[in-house]
């Protein structure tokens, strides 16, 4: 008798040969059923297409990012939080976190995210118009954040050294006729990446400019 999986089953099942078939271009429905022992029925009972299933990977990643996660601290400390949960899932998980702009999540965990969010600048004090906007500078910032530092991580190791070779010919060899600037500070400057580091550096540097009524 053929096994019936279920939605939770498959979502860990795509998560998993997602991050290790080459990320999301490669995945396939069939691939997938394949992987479960299983035919493509089996899974068009719980999803309509490869979209909507991809779609479901995404929020099912951001259900875990969330587990266990309660409101502490003030705004700052909130939002920072949940910036730093998002990111840990994704890095983990590089294939598919180089494509987590191309698939905007929609689910659960998309939704808690998105309240945590606007619901700690509105308890920052921010003013009511200007919430929504706001949150989108934020979500903006991590997704592209994210998606950049997977995209990078996922390169092979001579595609990495050929970029660096580039870089490196263009800061070190700068005339410094034409370019002072460049020939000053080059030798000290690294090709644009984010680590963990950077990414919350970079979170606080636009907490900062977050039109907060109160602390």
């Amino acid at each position: 008798m053929r096994h019936r999986w279920s939605r939770q089953t498959i979502l860990d099942a795509a998560v998993e040969l997602v991050s290790n078939a080459g990320g999301v271009d490669s995945f396939s429905m069939r691939k997938l059923a394949a992987e479960l022992g299983t035919d493509s029925s089996s899974l068009y009972r719980h999803f309509r297409n490869r979209t909507e299933l991809l779609l479901a990977v995404i929020d099912h990643v951001l259900i875990q990012a969330m587990a266990g996660y309660q409101r502490r601290g003030d705004w700052r400390e909130r939002i920072t939080e949940v910036a730093l949960r998002v990111w840990d899932a994704h890095a983990a998980l590089p294939q598919l976190a180089a494509d987590f702009s191309r698939y905007p999540a929609s689910g659960p965990g998309t939704r808690l995210v998105i309240e945590e969010l606007l619901q700690a600048l509105h308890d920052a004090g921010v003013p009511e118009e200007r919430v929504p906007e706001w949150y989108q500078r934020l979500a903006t910032m991590a997704v592209s954040l994210i998606s950049a530092h997977a995209a990078a991580r996922t390169r092979g190791p001579r595609e990495v050294e050929q970029g660096l070779e580039t870089f490196r010919v263009i800061t070190l060899g700068a005339d410094p006729v034409g370019f002072p600037a460049l020939a000053r500070y080059g030798p000290r400057i690294a090709p644009v990446g984010f680590d963990r580091d950077g990414f919350r550096a970079t979170v606080e540097v636009l907490l900062d400019s977050v039109p907060a009524g109160r602390g």
